[in-house]
């Protein structure tokens, strides 16, 4: 569905390298390489779908516009040691309803994109660089990327997410563990799970979605940079137990899993050197 339903996708697009403990780092380092992603349709969909597309490799270690692995696109608005006020990005695919059996005969689904802003508090530092555990609170507003583009709603997921560098005695190793519930607004939610009457079946009945609870989602996901490419691959599980929409004749699945694996090789980085920021310790 939305961005959290990509954000391995989106891994793919922005990725970290690994640290260079207190040494100076590029400005900017740009990459591509292949992507395979094992995806359902939306969250809820019994159907999946696989993808190779390109691993496009950017890192940016700007003032106020950064990219990473750990927290994708963002822009700064606020930073101290431990909190930080971010302007955060994501997007999501498309889904057109031929290729959906549930959803066959109604509208497709547009892709989308999110703006929003997101605080995170880190609540604890390892002595590796790079190794915390963060509390993150992003609300971002969704609109279909269509013209003109449409407000689709809101959410939010506020999560934990603990980074570990060289996890198990793994040098160069990086693996994250994120999770938390997810919430949407009534029209959201609605635009995913609501089948209007002149959409219904004997099999798909007319309903109206609800705002409030989505479900939840908890994702695992492991990376290195090696001196002239990066690989890294995902896993995620992804309920939607309990939702407002659960009911949905939409839904046919409460629960999922899902990954993904990629691999990009450097092809160029900036000749300007900046230091290590405090996030990154």
């Amino acid at each position: 569905m939305r961005a959290q339903a990509l954000a391995a996708a989106l891994a793919f697009a922005s990725l970290l390298p690994a640290a260079s403990w207190g040494q100076d780092e590029p400005l900017w380092e740009f990459g591509i390489g292949p992507a395979g992603l094992r995806l359902p349709y939306y969250r809820g969909s019994d159907q999946y779908r696989n993808l190779v597309l390109p691993s496009v490799y950017f890192v940016y270690r700007g003032e106020f516009l950064r990219a990473d692995e750990r927290e994708g696109v963002r822009g700064i608005l606020f930073e101290s040691k431990n909190v930080k006020l971010n302007v955060s990005v994501g997007a999501s695919l498309p889904v057109p309803s031929s290729h959906s059996d549930t959803r066959a005969g109604m509208p497709d689904l547009k892709p989308e994109v999110e703006f929003g802003p997101a605080l995170d508090w880190t609540l604890w530092r390892g002595q590796n660089r790079g190794t915390r555990l963060m509390a993150s609170f992003p609300v971002r507003a969704a609109f279909s990327i269509q013209w003109p583009p449409r407000l689709l709603g809101w959410i939010t997921s506020p999560r934990l997410n603990l980074d570990l560098t060289d996890p198990v005695r793994a040098p160069g190793w990086n693996l994250g563990l994120q999770g938390g519930p997810l919430f949407a607004t009534r029209h959201l939610n609605e635009t995913y799970y609501s089948v209007d009457r002149a959409f219904a079946t004997a099999t798909r009945p007319a309903y109206a979605a609800s705002g409030g609870y989505s479900g939840a989602q908890f994702t695992t996901a492991l990376s290195k940079r090696f001196r002239r490419f990066w690989v890294g691959a995902f896993g995620r599980y992804d309920s939607i137990e309990g939702a407002v929409f659960e009911n949905s004749p939409l839904v046919r699945s409460s629960h999922s899993i899902y990954g993904g694996i990629g691999i990009a090789v450097l092809v160029g980085e900036s000749s300007v050197r900046v230091p290590p920021r405090d996030e990154d310790y």
